[in-house]
């Protein structure tokens, strides 16, 4: 067993056994102290809350690696995280094997309809009195990138009407896995049925021989949109430049409520002045200590 893990199971389960007599082909049982040892590293490594009630979820999705490893038990799967050799390599894989991926194109329509009629021109307005209009936008929390060539497409017609803007969009996610379809930008049919027949001509490629039944975004929208691991508990953000566009949307829910206030706060400091912070409708800022004001049903803006 890993030093880490002796202390850890030392403090927190004394008198509880720590092994399993069972081999990688049985199907192993996540116990309560596994559970909870395991949970915690979860929480404070990414900041997505793993409650009692998601046991279950994570001892099957956590399965998947144990047998991918041949690993017998959770415990042995545990000293092999916190290993020194396997530490660094075994996080992705685990964040990947426990994240949870939802998107769609379009989605939450309401907030790109706001986009593009209030907040792009309001930005421009404020930044072409003193250079050329920039707008830099943010999908945090892109999971497969269709969020990100979403707000992509709606600046790209922006910028048709506005020639002298220019935009990039950056998309992150923990997931490496959703990162990589991300970067390819090829998409099954269904999932792009949600955008409007002008836009799906105008920003998708039809697919053929092996892709047929796929949608690929054309080269010059895939290279407007910049792919990055990050994760949200990092300190502090690697992106660069400040954004006018922070689209962090149904990515809260996972997160504690002081963890919360944390990452709102971090997205505010990387806000430009007068830039849109969207949030998904289920989510609220209410009682929360941060200076951004609600101009829309979840966007918030940075004031000053």
């Amino acid at each position: 067993m890993s030093p880490i893990s002796k202390v850890l199971l030392h403090r927190q389960f004394s008198g509880k056994s720590a092994s399993h007599d069972v081999g990688y082909h049985a199907k192993p049982v996540l116990l309560e102290h596994e559970f909870t040892l395991l949970s915690s590293f979860i929480t404070q490594y990414s900041g997505i809350k793993v409650p009692p009630a998601k046991k279950t979820m994570l001892e099957s999705r956590l399965a998947k690696r144990l047998r991918a490893l041949r690993i017998g038990s959770f415990i042995e799967y545990a000293d092999y995280l916190f290993s020194p050799t396997a530490h660094d390599r075994e996080i992705p894989l685990m964040i990947n094997a426990i994240t949870t991926n939802k998107t769609e194109f379009f989605r939450e329509p309401s907030h790109f309809e706001y986009l593009s009629a209030s907040a792009l021109p309001e930005l421009v307005k404020r930044t072409s009195r003193h250079h050329q209009p920039t707008i830099h936008a943010w999908s945090a929390g892109c999971s497969s990138g269709e969020e990100a060539y979403t707000m992509a497409m709606v600046l790209s017609e922006f910028t048709d009407k506005y020639p002298e803007t220019v935009f990039s969009v950056l998309a992150t996610d923990v997931c490496t896995t959703v990162l990589q379809q991300g970067k390819t930008g090829i998409y099954e049919k269904d999932k792009v049925q949600s955008v409007v027949p002008c836009l799906k001509r105008k920003y998708f490629m039809r697919g053929k021989n092996d892709l047929s039944g796929f949608f690929r975004i054309v080269p010059e929208l895939r290279a407007k949109v910049r792919f990055q691991h990050l994760n949200l508990m990092d300190e502090p953000f690697n992106i660069g430049v400040p954004m006018e566009i922070i689209f962090c949307r149904n990515v809260l829910i996972y997160f504690e409520r002081k963890t919360q206030e944390h990452l709102i706060n971090k997205f505010h400091d990387h806000l430009a002045p007068g830039g849109y912070l969207f949030l998904g409708h289920s989510e609220s800022l209410n009682g929360m200590s941060v200076n951004l004001k609600q101009v829309s049903s979840a966007v918030y803006r940075k004031t000053g």
